[in-house]
């Protein structure tokens, strides 16, 4: 008895086999779309689901997305007003953005053959900064100057790094370096508040009545040089010394959506669409908050827009992330020939081809739930309890804030459309 011979599979058979997980990856997982319910919590400001549905997609373990996670759920602790809890999420975010790093070769060879998506997310440059200040922000809230200052110093010298180092076309962050102001000031060291609003001014000299602390510093600290140019500049800013029974208040309005990732399509070699890669695009438009405190009201003034960091620092990867894909691409069509040849079909070696492009898929993930702007107003109060009143796009919300003589109280309010 004879047995017939198992039919041969075609050969395309074989290829999907071995392609198969590859184009899994490419389209399955997404993050972004994943915590679209997430976000649509954040935002409606229910903060219990937000985070019970992130603590959901922490149990499922994966780690190409486990930083994300982490960021989010610091933001969302943070913009909940839970600044100790937030501090500890973010620090172990700080942590395991710092070891992925030093990504391994193999895992970068892979997002080569197939996708960046294949590989843990590790954060873009500007998002790890905001780890530092979001942190520099929480320990402010919490009466630890010190301790914020510790953070603010963290993002100038990484930024310093970056800049010098790395020859990367970065500058220092206004919401840093005013921040730092903020801070020195209310620990009555002059000379360094000075230093740090200054280089805030530099980075964002559309700062408008947020100058006045130093136009009264330059004076104070014996600069009557700047003094004058600053007078020049600034002529209707009010700037007379703080009396012994004033306060500072420093409202921190955390308002709008920060930028998305989409996908913008770059040509190869005869009009052939190979290489694609991620762009940041805008949110809508973030208008500026009004701040009443009391009788006094003022418009909150944009020191640090995310959305222009965003961009740069992306823009600056550009560069890099093509030639990588360049080489994916020369990569893919060399499979793609001993696909061919092993076979010996031209149609399937093609077809290889193809498909391992169609597996390309730029990575669009991002920390969104980070804000669009850090708008700063400022006021001076007296001594004692006072409501802070924040209209943003129609909607009001208010939050207590004590003032003591002598020292400037911060306050930070998340807004979002």
């Amino acid at each position: 008895m004879f047995r017939r011979a198992p039919s041969p599979r075609p050969p395309g058979w074989a290829l999907l086999l071995v392609l198969g997980p590859l184009l899994w990856a490419g389209c399955a997982g997404d993050y972004v779309a994943r915590t679209r319910g997430v976000r649509q919590a954040y935002e409606q400001e229910n903060y219990p689901r937000a985070l019970e549905e992130l603590s959901s997609l922490e149990k499922e373990g994966n780690a190409k997305d486990t930083l994300l996670v982490l960021l989010d759920k610091g933001m969302v602790l943070h913009a909940a007003g839970r600044w100790e809890e937030s501090i500890q999420v973010l620090a172990e975010a700080d942590r395991m953005s710092a070891e992925l790093d030093a990504i391994s070769l193999t895992e970068e060879a892979g997002a080569l053959l197939s996708s960046e998506r294949q590989r843990a997310y590790r954060g873009e440059d500007f998002e790890k900064l905001m780890i530092t200040v979001l942190q520099a922000l929480n320990y402010a809230q919490l009466g630890k100057d010190e301790d914020a200052l510790v953070e603010v110093r963290r993002v100038n010298e990484r930024l310093e790094k970056m800049i010098v180092d790395e020859k990367k076309p970065y500058e220092q962050l206004a919401i840093a370096r005013y921040l730092g102001g903020v801070l020195y000031e209310d620990q009555r060291e002059w000379d360094s508040a000075y230093i740090d609003y200054a280089k805030a001014l530099e980075l964002a000299p559309d700062l408008g009545p947020l100058a006045e602390p130093l136009l009264r510093l330059a004076k104070r600290t014996g600069r009557e040089d700047l003094y004058a140019q600053l007078l020049e500049r600034f002529p209707d800013v009010p700037h007379e010394p703080l009396s012994p029974q004033e306060g500072q208040v420093v409202v921190v309005v955390e308002a709008g959506l920060a930028p998305e990732k989409e996908s913008a399509n770059q040509h190869y070699q005869e009009s052939v669409e190979l290489i694609t890669v991620p762009v940041y695009v805008d949110r809508g438009r973030t208008p500026a908050a009004r701040v009443r405190v009391e009788s006094a009201s003022a418009l909150a003034v944009t020191v640090t827009s995310l959305d222009e960091v965003a961009k740069v620092h992306l823009n600056d990867r550009v560069g890099r992330m093509l030639a990588k894909q360049i080489a994916g691409a020369v990569l893919k069509a060399g499979v793609s020939a001993g696909v061919g040849a092993a076979t010996k079909s031209k149609e399937l070696g093609y077809l290889t081809f193809l498909l391992l492009n169609l597996a390309n898929k730029p990575d669009l993930r991002s920390w969104l739930s980070l804000p669009a702007e850090f708008q700063l107003a400022r006021f001076r109060l007296p001594p004692g309890p006072h409501t802070i009143e924040v209209e943003f796009r129609g909607r009001l919300t208010t939050q207590q804030v004590e003032v003591k003589p002598g020292r400037v109280a911060l306050v930070v309010m998340r807004r979002y459309y």
